[in-house]
């Protein structure tokens, strides 16, 4: 019975790996979208804390985000993508 579990265990541990090696990279920018799914309220870098704990964003490319930021949609104060696009002032 100890031989089952621990092969079990085993399998699940690949599994696991494997999983995790097949898993996509996550986005560089994240959209955040308002309750209503249209509009997009701010703007994340992709690793940014603030936008796993929304559940409301969605990955963008670099130029959606600037585009964003240029049209006066904010910048998450947590992750400050517009600093790490060099956009500091967001008119």
């Amino acid at each position: 019975m100890i031989g089952y579990t621990t092969q079990r265990d085993a399998i699940r541990e690949a599994e696991r790996r494997r999983g995790e090696e097949m898993r996509p990279p996550p986005p560089d920018w994240l959209l955040q979208y308002g309750l209503n799914r249209k509009n997009v309220d701010a703007v994340h870098a992709g690793d940014c804390w603030a936008a796993a704990k929304s559940g409301r964003c969605r990955p963008a490319s670099r130029e959606q985000v600037v585009e964003a930021l240029r049209h006066g949609v904010p910048a998450c104060v947590h992750c400050r993508p517009d600093t790490a696009l060099g956009l500091l002032d967001n008119p």
